[in-house]
């Protein structure tokens, strides 16, 4: 977990300087969406310390609405993307990341508006390259360097992280076991895990060898059994991942690296029809 605090504590050092060069600027509206994304990037922080009593109401205290179409989503969909990704620290597909963000951050994420994110998000940065803090991207084939089926990532990620190899869903599984497994430990003020946070954990407990599903959960012995069976196949899974980023990095834009080489594919595609 370490490593991921130091990536978020990195993320809000970057935002609070582009926040002051935006203010240097006179630009209110971008310090404004800098302000958010930096709000945003806090919590996630706080959530894998143990800090963010979000999820953690007591009874005593009025329940939040639940977000509707006529009132509103609390946060636009790519953000709530954003924080479950950041949470997980892997590519991963919609019910996933709805899951995720419905445990740890209280609220329902829409993922029918997910079909076209991607597309948006690919759309905005071929017009005007890095002009947001973040981007929803595509997963990366190892193979064909082409957009992973239903897998998103940040693209503040390095490029080895967003690949996916033969061996990567089984490592993206493990890490995002160990991750949730961190974040559900340093939950506060509970006599016991809220019911969605302990639902996802058993699901991912029932899928790890060396784990007994029998007793209650026992967050230390799934880390454990996750972290062992991830050693097993990081080794070769990472070098699968950096020989495919360094082809992609000779091979790829910009663009491409971010959201896979379609192209490529449709034309890989008639060749073998």
């Amino acid at each position: 977990m370490d490593e991921h605090l130091v990536a978020l504590e990195k993320r809000m050092q970057h935002l609070q300087e582009a926040i002051r060069q935006a203010l240097a600027e006179h630009d209110k509206a971008q310090a404004g969406i800098l302000k958010e994304e930096l709000t945003r990037t806090q919590r996630a922080w706080d959530v894998l310390c143990g800090l963010d009593d979000g999820p953690n109401k007591t009874q005593s205290e009025p329940a939040a609405p639940t977000p509707s179409e006529d009132d509103g989503d609390v946060l636009p969909v790519r953000d709530q993307i954003h924080q479950a990704l950041t949470l997980l620290t892997v590519p991963a597909p919609p019910r996933l990341l709805s899951q995720v963000h419905q445990a740890f951050f209280s609220g329902s994420l829409n993922t029918a508006r997910l079909s076209t994110l991607r597309r948006d998000e690919e759309r905005s940065f071929r017009s005007a390259p890095y002009a947001r803090p973040y981007y929803i991207c595509a997963a990366v084939t190892s193979d064909l360097l082409s957009p992973a089926r239903a897998l998103l990532a940040l693209s503040t990620w390095p490029l080895e992280q967003r690949l996916v190899g033969p061996l990567t869903q089984r490592v993206h599984f493990l890490t995002a076991a160990l991750r949730l497994a961190d974040a559900a430990e340093n939950l506060t003020g509970e006599t016991e895990l809220p019911q969605h946070v302990r639902q996802l954990l058993q699901h991912y407990s029932r899928n790890i060898h060396g784990y007994s599903t029998r007793g209650p959960l026992d967050l230390t012995a799934l880390r454990r059994a996750a972290a062992a069976e991830l050693e097993i196949h990081a080794d070769d899974d990472a070098d699968t991942r950096a020989e495919a980023a360094r082809r992609a990095r000779q091979k790829l834009g910009d663009a491409e690296q971010l959201f896979g080489n379609t192209l490529r594919n449709v034309a890989s595609r008639r060749r073998t029809a």
